[in-house]
């Protein structure tokens, strides 16, 4: 499935509908959705950079980021966020097939509410289809030999990574590296938990119009405010660099 794309900071960020990344999500990859706050790791983690120069499918999910590709002539995106991919692909049947999905969580918490919700939605997943991620480190390469071994038992058709931007890409594209099979990696962040009531739930509407993040910081001003702050920076680095890649800063 040929999907034409926009290079942003050096990295191909694919012009595709909804639709059209659940289709290929149907045939397996490394699919990512890069937010904001994640793009400016671009210029400082070059494990990050090389998940996303790897990916198979890069969502265009922030709303910043489309904005400045088109204000600067380098090519028009439509939003596709993680949040509404998700959606519709949880409405496959194919994900209605036992053992067809694995959840990697950040919590125990967030793994029972998580898990509750997607089997009321007819997603049948119980502990066993679900790992919860250690602490991961926030810099350099990122590998689990624990899951691998689990995925590996497993062998889902779907793996969803719930642990948050940044860490999810490198661990995604290093089980791209390890794993024989081609499942679907769909590193989606906080977007089931929108959907669950574990964080704030964002309405279609809300994510529609790209304002999924004034929603997190109203809710937790002290956790998201200067997060969503720090992606300010990026149009910074794309007005400097435009569609090559940012100087890693030592």
């Amino acid at each position: 499935m040929q999907i034409p794309t926009v290079c942003i900071l050096g990295c191909n960020i694919s012009s595709v509908s909804i639709n059209d990344a659940v289709r290929f999500a149907l045939d397996g990859g490394l699919i990512l959705a890069p937010s904001g706050p994640g793009l400016c790791n671009l210029e400082s983690d070059c494990y990050y950079r090389e998940a996303l120069l790897n990916a198979d499918l890069n969502l265009p999910d922030s709303g910043l980021a489309i904005l400045m590709a088109r204000i600067l002539g380098l090519g028009a995106l439509p939003r596709t966020s993680g949040l509404g991919f998700l959606q519709t692909l949880l409405r496959n049947p194919k994900l209605a097939i036992p053992d067809s999905t694995f959840w990697v969580m950040p919590s125990w918490n967030s793994l029972v509410q998580n898990l509750t919700w997607l089997n009321s939605q007819g997603v049948p997943v119980d502990e066993r289809n679900c790992y919860i991620a250690p602490h991961y480190p926030s810099s350099g390469p990122i590998q689990d030999d624990i899951l691998l071994s689990l995925l590996l038992d497993i062998k889902p058709k779907f793996i969803f990574i719930c642990t948050g931007s940044g860490n999810q890409e490198k661990l995604g594209f290093w089980l791209k590296q390890n794993l024989p099979t081609r499942p679907a990696i769909c590193c989606i962040g906080a977007a089931i938990s929108f959907l669950t009531g574990d964080q704030i739930r964002i309405p279609s509407w809300a994510d529609r119009f790209c304002l999924g993040w004034l929603f997190r910081c109203l809710a937790e001003p002290a956790k998201f405010i200067p997060r969503y702050t720090k992606a300010l920076k990026l149009v910074f680095l794309i007005f400097k660099y435009r569609n090559k890649p940012p100087v890693i800063q030592p």
